[in-house]
């Protein structure tokens, strides 16, 4: 069964869209799907080889929606090859454009809405949302309408969905999302990690991993803790990502305020081994967002056997709070402090048991080999459907 993805782009550093695709890629052709995934980015991007040839890049577009003339016909020429697709993704050309292709030549497809209609933008970015509702209801809104399923990640990113918009008709399904097992050479990773970073060795490391963006809540981590680092000398936090949108300056500013500009290491975007040794080389992973839709951070934390303390808006906390695999606090200052302090205050086997719990979740609802099966009998039952009429 041949199977296109369409995302807008591939871009490692884009977020958890990209890794997500990379990461289910093979379990899906472990369940016998022929995938490709076809991306807007430059056909010589350093991630254009990625997946074994599996990529199709069509060169980038330079506008923000994602406009281009003569897009339609790229992609009907490429889509007719194929048996059932995924959106990935809304609010961008692409998925308007795709539902146009896909509903002319007969191809059922499914969207993965990534988080896209929470409701936290809407309260955040009013301006940006009051544009997106002049044309939802003649654009994604009839994406997701004419869509074979809807797919999201939790129940309650299902549920959120809903308040977006007042014009809404979804066929609705959750299908989890996650990630791969992590490589499984651990001494390797934290080498590594370590010779890159030796002023961390035999420190306590509380890591953050994940872009730095406003609604990472990385300001409510420094705040949390300048209030706790001097308790223990050996405390270090690390906030490793990208920084796409120019906050890092102002954050350091902040943290030389605090007088803890010494004990914050920010060493950028991490991958390979480097990523793997930080989580394998953390105590505690740390994300306060304002609004995650699923936290595949989370998830590789989680396999990695490292506790983790998340807000409440991130949509797999009451996942991680049932399995008592984290430690779940609102999205303020305050709750991410006293989340800290009460991972400080646990005895070591409490840790150690918390760990455990956060592997067996990962298997139990957050490996992509098992997000891979709740996916196959719909993409499934949609060729057989199509192939009827």
């Amino acid at each position: 069964m041949k199977l296109l993805r369409v995302v807008r782009s591939m871009d490692p550093s884009a977020g958890g869209i990209s890794t997500g695709i990379r990461e289910m890629h093979q379990p899906l052709r472990n369940n016998g799907f022929d995938v490709k995934i076809l991306c807007f980015d430059d056909t010589d991007s350093p991630w254009s080889n990625d997946l074994n040839g599996d990529l199709i890049c069509m060169g980038r577009i330079n506008n923000k929606y994602g406009y281009r003339i003569g897009l339609l016909s790229e992609i009907r020429r490429i889509a007719r090859r194929f048996d059932v697709a995924i959106v990935e993704g809304i609010w961008s050309y692409h998925s308007f454009a795709c539902w146009r292709v896909f509903c002319a030549i007969g191809l059922p497809y499914f969207v993965y809405t990534h988080g896209m209609l929470d409701p936290w933008f809407k309260r955040t970015y009013p301006i940006k949302h009051l544009k997106k509702s002049a044309y939802w209801p003649w654009a994604d809104y009839n994406v997701l309408r004419d869509a074979e399923a809807v797919f999201f990640t939790t129940e309650q990113e299902r549920l959120l969905a809903r308040d977006s918009f007042w014009l809404y008709k979804a066929k609705e399904k959750v299908v989890g999302y996650g990630t791969s097992p992590p490589p499984s050479d651990v001494r390797a990773q934290r080498i590594a990690f370590m010779e890159r970073f030796p002023h961390l060795r035999g420190q306590r490391i509380l890591l953050f991993l994940s872009r730095i963006h406003p609604k990472k809540g990385v300001d409510l981590l420094i705040e949390a803790f300048a209030a706790i680092a001097f308790s223990d000398p050996a405390l270090q936090l690390v906030i490793a990502g990208p920084d796409q949108v120019d906050l890092q300056a102002g954050l350091q500013q902040r943290s030389a305020e605090l007088g803890i500009a010494d004990r914050i290491s920010w060493p950028g975007m991490l991958s390979g081994d480097l990523k793997w040794g930080a989580y394998r080389s953390a105590e505690l992973f740390c994300l306060p967002s304002h609004q995650e839709n699923f936290g595949v951070v989370v998830a590789e934390a989680l396999a990695c056997g490292l506790p983790v303390a998340i807000s409440e808006p991130v949509n797999i906390a009451a996942d991680v709070a049932q399995a008592g695999a984290g430690i779940v606090h609102v999205d303020t200052a305050l709750g991410t402090e006293e989340a800290l302090r009460q991972w400080l205050a646990m005895t070591p086997m409490a840790k150690v048991e918390m760990a455990e719990r956060g592997r067996q979740l990962f298997f139990e609802r957050f490996d992509f080999a098992s997000v891979a099966k709740n996916i196959l009998p719909l993409l499934e039952e949609a060729v057989l459907e199509a192939s009827r009429k």
